[in-house]
């Protein structure tokens, strides 16, 4: 374990993925992809179907029910220069909720492709929408990094943002399938359970479960229970730096309701993650409740997790039980009358972790050197050669539409 986990290098977690290995698309059935078992340092597989074998009875397991975006929106200027607009959060109203629902004027923060091409000057598309013309217009703002702030306006008051993206939007699939998005992964680039709009990646450790599998778990007396963490394109972030220190995660908004702090309290703390986006929501969770523990009228503001905050904490504050980080959280929202915690958090899972709530985690295969890796490798005890090693030798398809493991430490 790494003395300051600032100081890892990511050189380290570089192993050989070649492109064939990289599943271009999903198998004709989600829960027919194989399943790599990693169990106390013991590495087997079986097929996903029989997950519930696999996970003991009275066991909490928990979802991120975020449903993808068709988030990309694509306008030709008059010069015929095709430009690119990628939704990434939204600005104005700030809520996804509220912004989907807007009608007439939403503000997004927004990736542009051929950005060169679109100096000054309005964007604009017809389109039809609920039987009825629409013009969509698209102006650019303020430079925020490597984003732009962009404020769409449409004619048609009837018209929601929400139903623009729908006709209008493309699914924006990751960037390493290097292919067009197709009208099938409109289906398989969701979640069966997927049912909260905003991200703009699939938390693609849900892909392969079915409502077979969800019925047969529910059989053993599994719990199963929600919550939101909106993936950003973030997700998909090189890390560029020789040092993780160097490589700033991106803010990713999360919702957990009051009933599903209250089932990991009944289940003492511990869950089953499904996803590493359940992972960063779980962990989060714990220092939010921290830090309610010691402001007890915190801001949502003041309850974002920052990137290193976990790695601070003093032995007696980082000795501090799970199921008293989340009462702090359960008495939080009582004594406002709230039914769901929304906040945000930059957490940065990486070895030298220590974890709080994850007792198992079902999760695919991810890049080479990327903060994904870090976090499983944080979770296996630095064990991950070994997994990834029997994954590439035993024919395992990789990353958003490959094969998946149950982790288990």
């Amino acid at each position: 374990m790494n003395e300051n986990p600032k100081d890892i290098r990511i050189r380290d977690f570089q192993y050989d993925l070649p492109d064939e290995r990289i599943a271009k698309f999903p198998l004709p059935q989600r829960d027919h992809s194989k399943l790599l078992l990693y169990r106390h340092g013991e590495v087997d597989e079986d097929r996903f179907f029989n997950l519930p074998r696999y996970i003991s009875s009275d066991s909490l397991m928990v979802f991120n029910n975020t449903k993808v975006i068709q988030a990309r929106l694509h306008f030709r200027k008059e010069t015929g220069a095709l430009i690119e607009v990628f939704c990434l959060e939204p600005l104005e109203p700030n809520d996804y909720a509220l912004n989907f629902q807007q009608t007439g004027h939403s503000a997004w923060l927004c990736m542009v492709g051929n950005l060169k091409k679109w100096k000054e000057g309005t964007l604009h598309r017809e389109m039809t929408v609920k039987g009825q013309t629409v013009t969509l217009a698209a102006t650019r703002g303020e430079c925020r990094g490597t984003s732009h702030r962009v404020d769409f306006t449409w004619d048609n008051p009837q018209v929601t943002f929400a139903d623009i993206l729908e006709v209008f939007g493309e699914l924006p699939i990751p960037p390493y399938l290097n292919r067009a998005t197709q009208k099938s992964d409109l289906e398989t680039y969701q979640t069966v359970y997927s049912k909260i709009k905003g991200s703009v990646a699939a938390p693609t450790a849900g892909l392969h479960f079915t409502p077979g599998v969800m019925d047969a778990l529910r059989q053993k007396d599994v719990d199963l229970e929600e919550l939101t963490l909106h993936v950003g394109a973030g997700t998909f972030r090189p890390v560029k730096s020789e040092k993780i220190e160097g490589h700033e995660m991106h803010t990713e908004y999360i919702s957990v309701s009051r009933q599903t702090i209250g089932q990991l309290l009944a289940h003492e703390g511990r869950a089953i993650a499904v996803g590493t986006t359940s992972v960063r929501t779980l962990e989060s969770l714990y220092h939010i409740g921290l830090t309610l523990m010691d402001h007890p009228d915190a801001s949502e503001e003041e309850l974002h997790v920052r990137q290193w905050q976990p790695y601070g904490l003093s032995p007696e504050k980082a000795a501090t039980p799970s199921t008293e980080a989340l009462q702090a959280v359960a008495d939080y929202l009582d004594r406002h009358g709230m039914e769901t915690l929304h906040t945000s958090t930059q957490i940065i899972i990486v070895p030298g972790y220590d974890y709080k709530i994850v007792q198992a985690m079902v999760t695919n295969f991810h890049q080479p050197q990327s903060t994904l890796l870090l976090l499983v490798s944080a979770f296996v005890h630095g064990d991950w050669r070994k997994i990834y090693d029997y994954a590439l030798t035993h024919g395992f398809r990789f990353l958003s539409y490959g094969d998946s493991s149950l982790l288990i430490p």
